[in-house]
């Protein structure tokens, strides 16, 4: 008998990779595993994603999405008088925001990355893709140490359980961006450089006009 033409069957593996690995972890993922959450012949799993390596691509690059789209529907980011640091605050609250189970598999694809090589490239898409982005309204290092504080907020949360504070993260966030004009030491403004180190029982210098 011939074989039936399926062409939505790699993309129902890789959805049921995504699940698998949703209710069981990576450790739980297994080419047996997803033929069974698929309802596909093992040797389907095998013939379309050689290595379980290239099936957890496919699924990090398709989980990823999810964080683009909550991007995509907010026109803030690329509104150059829009706050910047209150944009993605509510950026990452509306991704953290009702069920996080969506979310947290996301990041159990993406830390995967550290035990599999093959996904670190992928892996990397996310802050690559935002850093771009954000470098049109900042620069490129103050836009990738952007996306690392966000990496962060977001982790610290999903470890934690605990909520999501918005104006906490707006307020870090701001601090990384700094406000034009600012005085530094300010709260928002750029950080004081160094204090210039006293010799031993001399008296500090006066400041500049007093």
């Amino acid at each position: 008998m011939p074989r039936r033409h399926d062409p939505e069957r790699r993309q129902r593996i890789i959805d049921a990779a995504i699940r698998v690995v949703g209710r069981k972890g990576i450790a739980g993922l297994s080419h047996r595993t997803v033929a069974a959450e698929a309802d596909v012949p093992l040797g389907s799993t095998t013939y379309h994603f050689a290595t379980l390596d290239d099936l957890l691509v496919c699924a990090l690059r398709q989980a990823s999405e999810g964080f683009a789209k909550v991007i995509a529907s907010r026109g803030g980011l690329s509104d150059p008088g829009a706050d910047l640091a209150g944009e993605l605050a509510g950026l990452m609250g509306q991704w953290l925001a009702g069920d996080r189970t969506g979310v947290e598999l996301e990041y159990e694809l993406y830390l995967a990355a550290l035990r599999r090589p093959a996904l670190r490239p992928v892996a990397a898409e996310w802050a690559d893709d935002l850093a771009a982005l954000l470098a049109r309204r900042t620069d490129p290092v103050t836009a990738r140490a952007l996306v690392a504080l966000m990496d962060g907020i977001c982790l610290q949360v999903l470890l934690t359980g605990a909520p999501y504070d918005e104006a906490y993260a707006r307020e870090v966030l701001a601090r990384v961006i700094g406000r034009p004009g600012a005085a530094p030491g300010s709260p928002l403004g750029p950080a004081p450089g160094p204090s210039p180190v006293a010799e031993p029982g001399s008296l500090p210098a006066a400041a500049p006009g007093r």
